[in-house]
Formats: C-alpha cells, structure tokens, sequence
C-alpha cells in the first residue's frame, strides 16, 4: 500500500491526503486512510449511491461469528495456519465488540448475492490482522479470511445467524413482555362484566377479562409459531462454497464450522444436509417471516381493540382509560390521542409490507444461487426490531396502564339490547325478536318492551336476564 497524490473519483477532482491505495483483480483504488477497508468495498461504496439503507449490524455480527468459527475449523482442518486464523480470531471479537464500526459503509442494494458485503468484512479483517501483527504477517482476504468459503455459502450462513439472534434476543424476549402483562390484566379484570360487540355491533356479555384474554391466547400462539419456525433457520449453507458442491473447502469444514458456530452462540446450528437446497432456497426464512406477519397481524387487532375500546373521551366508546402520554392536537387544547396504538399499527403494516418484499425476493432462487438476498434479511432484521421495539413501547408506555372505565361499562352493558338472548330458552327467537325490535325503535328498555307486549312478567324478566350468568356457558 502507498499513500495516493492525486485521484478523480465520480465528477469531483480533489486532493487524495488521506487516502491509499488498494488493489484487486481489476486494478488500483484510493480507499481512506482511517478505514481498513479495501479496493472491492470501495468500488461498491462508489458505484451503488442507491437509497440509505445499510447492511443491517446483525448481518455484520453473523458475518464476524462465522469468520470467527472458520478459522477455527481451517486451523483445525489444516487449511490455514495457527498465527493467521488467531489474528483473524483477534479482529472478529474487535467487530462483536463494536470496535470497528464505521467500517461497513455498503448499502443494502448492491449485489444480489451479498458477495461485496462478503468481501468488505474479509478486508476489513485481513487489514486489521496485519495491523494486529505489527505488519509483519501478510493476510490476503480471500486466500486467508475467506478460506474454504464463497460469498454464496457465507451470506447466507450470516443471514440464518442474524435472524436468529433477532428472534432469540429481540423478538421473544419483547412478546413475552407483552404477553406477560396483558395475562395480568386479564386475571385482574376476569369479573368486570361488559357488552361484547361483533360487526361493531352490540353482542351478548363478556367479561373484560375474558376480552383481554383472547389478545393473550393470540400472543402464546404467535410465539409458539415463531419458535416452532426458527428451528429451520437452524441449518446453515456453511460448506456448500460456490454452488453447493463444497469445492475447495475440507469435506468436513462445514459441519467443523456450523458445531463452532454453535459453541459461539449457544444455538443448535448444524451443516445443511443438501447445500444445493440452502444456496438457492430462502423458504426457511420466508417462513420465520410469515410467523412475524402472524404477530403483525394479531398486534393490530390489540391495538385496534384498545383505541376503540378508549375511544372518546365522552363520544366514544370509553370502556378503558389508557395513559395520556402527550398533547394530542395543535389546534385542540386538551386533546389526547391512542398515539402508542397509532405507533404499533404503522409498524405492524410496515411488517406485512415486509413480507411481501421477502416472498417475493425467495421466490428468485434462479439454477444455484437466490440474489435477492440483500434484500430479504434487510427486510427481516427491520420486522425484528420494529416488532420487538413497537411490542415493548405499547407494553410499557400504554398496556401497563389500562383500567376499566367501569360506570361507562356498566352503562352501556345495561343499554345493549343483546341482553334479549338470555330470553331465548324461555319465550323463543322470534318472541325475544319482538322485544329488542320494540325496545329500539320505541327508545324504551327491553324490560319496557316485554311487559308491555305481555311476554313476560318483571319478576320473570329480572330471573331469565341476568348478565353474569350470560358470559359462560350452562352449568
């Protein structure tokens, strides 16, 4: 490497103090001096000013502990030398610890395959490690850092340690939260009995607490599936090198790495069975996702459910008070809005949005090789933390604050003309029909209604009508 005088880049002549200069195959190139990466990293750098987005931290760290792992198992296998696969050791633990970061500057939208982002940590590496070494060990990133390795058996790898980890250490920990405090709820406010509403419409009694505890159930199952679909993420492309045959790797260097990789992060990683399958399919984490839409799709009916059931304050629904977290207008004084609820619903359609774009993308595994990869896990490590981040702000800054709203329960419990069901065993639909019809166009009670078409008598209407024998079934 020498220092570079004088270079063009794009448009602009400027001076290079500062810069150096790499090579690779297809020549020489002025990389910044305070950067360790090198000459492939900066052509992408360059040539894709596409959009803003990154490549997500997670993907950076899956990347580190699989490198880590490698050299391992190459030094292990005989494939590379016990000083190079320390040093290489040495500066993977640097980026878990987030000292290097700064040095992974590519965007999401690069090549398909993910092989510039591949290269940008195997440079980074091989630069540090000589550095490490005082200079005097020469590491070549794809002779050594990439040994027994191609990008298209290493992103993918990543991939499957990214989201892992963003599930295990993101996603559950946040709905278990979630699930936890709603289970309060549920148990505190089993007895506070309230109209229920299908189509919008007033239905027959139920308990708050019985209410809320079907947002729970929805919860315990949503986890249940994401877990049940995580296993599959458990399989790793590791091994599999250009296009699933394992050339130039050890026969054993994939199961070596993925048993490493395993020690490294207490999963259960193994070597894919069939590499020609992990290269080209993303399915296992199209299915993860589908498992988070599932979550985005029951989040939204939660949070829909608490903005109607606090709507008003005095024109709403107004069964629950939810806290009042800021001012809710600029031009309302005193206004106060379901904002915790509004926040989870925009996250939980940018998810579903998601999906689509990752089943899309895992639907383009063309021959050996999916190259919408990028792409795919950008998209899935983005669900993974606005679901986990979205479920912990609702949990902490709406759910833990609910309480009944119990003289507005109770009044709208005794307007509800479904309380008319209770009258069916003993005077029949049509009868029970007659009454509800009457109440509500004559704007008079269902008790009003009966009597006066002589259906029933009080006595008989206050023993058949008995909203906290309504929310169960028969004993």
């Amino acid at each position: 490497m020498r220092i570079y005088a004088k270079y063009k880049i794009g448009k602009d002549s400027m001076s290079k103090e500062g810069y150096r200069i790499e090579h690779d195959t297809m020549g020489e190139i002025p990389v910044p001096t305070d950067k360790y990466w090198g000459a492939q990293t900066q052509r992408s750098f360059e040539n894709f000013k596409i959009g803003t987005e990154k490549m997500p931290d997670e993907v950076i760290r899956g990347f580190a502990v699989l490198k880590k792992a490698a050299a391992i198992a190459n030094a292990e296998l005989g494939m590379l030398d016990g000083e190079r696969s320390e040093l290489i050791v040495k500066v993977c633990e640097e980026i878990l610890a987030g000292n290097l970061a700064g040095n992974f500057p590519l965007v999401v939208w690069q090549t398909g395959s993910g092989t510039q982002s591949n290269m940008n940590v195997n440079e980074v590496v091989a630069n540090r490690a000589k550095e490490l070494s005082g200079g005097k060990t020469e590491l070549h990133p794809n002779n050594h850092v990439n040994c027994s390795q191609s990008s298209n058996d290493t992103f993918p790898t990543a991939m499957h340690i990214a989201a892992v980890e963003a599930v295990n250490e993101c996603v559950i920990p946040a709905l278990d939260r979630l699930q936890l405090k709603i289970s309060d709820l549920s148990e505190k406010y089993m007895d506070i009995i309230k109209t229920g509403r299908t189509h919008l419409q007033d239905a027959t009694p139920i308990t708050l607490g019985q209410e809320i505890s079907g947002w729970s159930a929805m919860l315990e199952e949503d986890r249940s599936m994401i877990a049940e679909a995580c296993r599959h993420l458990l399989h790793l492309a590791i091994g599999g090198t250009a296009v699933g045959t394992g050339l130039n790797a050890h026969k054993d260097f994939g199961a070596r790495t993925a048993a490493i990789i395993s020690e490294l992060t207490g999963e259960e990683f193994k070597s894919a069975p069939n590499k020609f399958q992990s290269l080209t399919s993303k399915s296992p984490i199209a299915y993860v996702h589908g498992a988070f839409k599932a979550l985005a799709v029951d989040l939204m009916k939660i949070a829909n459910d608490v903005r109607w059931l606090a709507s008003g304050p005095r024109c709403g629904i107004g069964e629950i008070f939810i806290p009042e977290n800021e001012p809710g207008s600029s031009i309302m004084p005193g206004k106060v809005n379901p904002t915790q609820c509004e926040a989870l619903t925009m996250a939980t359609a940018q998810v579903m949005g998601n999906d689509v774009t990752i089943g899309i993308g895992a639907s383009q595994g063309n021959f050996q090789l999916n190259v919408y990869m990028p792409v795919i896990i950008y998209n899935f490590i983005q669900s993974a933390r606005l679901l986990a981040d979205a479920m912990n702000s609702f949990n902490d800054n709406c759910v833990a604050g609910i309480r009944p709203n119990e003289e507005k329960i109770a009044e709208n419990l005794q307007k509800s003309l479904m309380l008319v069901t209770a009258l069916n065993p003993h005077i029949g639909y049509e009868n029970a029909a007659k009454i509800a019809k009457k109440a509500h166009s004559d704007g008079i009670t269902l008790k009003e209604a009966a009597l006066e078409l002589e259906l029933l008598t009080e006595e008989q209407f206050d023993e058949f009508v008995r909203p906290e024998k309504m929310v169960g079934p028969k004993e």
